[in-house]
């Protein structure tokens, strides 16, 4: 088993634990969706980020590999699927639809398991899930999204530090990276990997602590899920 299947299969079991749980409560309340999504350039410590956060808030940080690993084994999709409660698993394909109606878009097999692995996960909860523009499949009503910039001489410091490359062939990751991250959120939502007003908050983490990083988006991730539930008991 490699280390990806042990962390999926890790957080299924949570999942399928929690389920197992709240079938046996007599009222389990409704709470709104506790995962993050984390939108980062190469060479700006976003990974690095993500995983403190992670630690932070005690969830399952789940990078793209993972993502994709779910996504073309029907196997783990039939488990995450199944690991949801009834009335969502019932909105799952409409939500899928909806994410892509009215725009002239080719839903390909691989775009619909994603954005069905991705709500199924917003609704169970639990992880940080960084890259594959978890927060254009999520929108601002489920999650909290962040984006993770800075400037590119200093991402290239950074890969040359952390990775012990040479500054071309890092100005290179860097420059591949950033075009392949740009065309894929395009060709798959129609949108603006950089555009700020997709994100809840959005960092330069050229100047700043990543720890004093991670105190804030705590702090503001708690208090979006507490309005979130907030207007959700309004609509009730």
């Amino acid at each position: 088993m490699t280390s990806i299947e042990s962390i999926i299969n890790r957080q299924l079991l949570k999942w399928e634990l929690e389920k197992q749980q709240a079938q046996e409560q007599a009222h389990p309340q409704p709470r709104p969706t506790p995962i993050v999504t984390i939108s980062r350039q190469t060479g700006s410590r976003g990974s690095y980020f993500g995983s403190r956060l992670a630690q932070r808030l005690g969830y399952q940080r789940l990078h793209r590999e993972a993502i994709d690993f779910i996504c073309n084994s029907s196997g783990y999709r039939r488990r995450v699927i199944e690991s949801l409660d009834d009335h969502f698993r019932g909105r799952l394909e409409l939500l899928v639809e909806g994410i892509f109606t009215g725009q002239a878009v080719d839903l390909g097999d691989y775009a619909r398991q994603l954005c069905s692995v991705v709500l199924s996960m917003s609704e169970l909860g639990g992880v940080v899930l960084i890259g594959r523009g978890g927060n254009f499949i999520l929108g601002p009503d489920r999650g909290f999204h962040v984006r993770v910039v800075c400037p590119r001489e200093k991402r290239v410091d950074n890969l040359v530090k952390y990775k012990q490359i040479n500054p071309a062939a890092a100005a290179r990751e860097i420059d591949k990276s950033d075009q392949e991250r740009r065309r894929f959120v395009k060709q798959l939502f129609n949108a603006d990997i950089d555009d700020p007003h997709h994100y809840d908050l959005v960092f330069n983490t050229a100047m700043m602590d990543i720890e004093e990083l991670v105190n804030t988006t705590e702090l503001a991730a708690k208090a979006k899920m507490a309005k979130l539930t907030h207007l959700d008991h309004d609509s009730t």
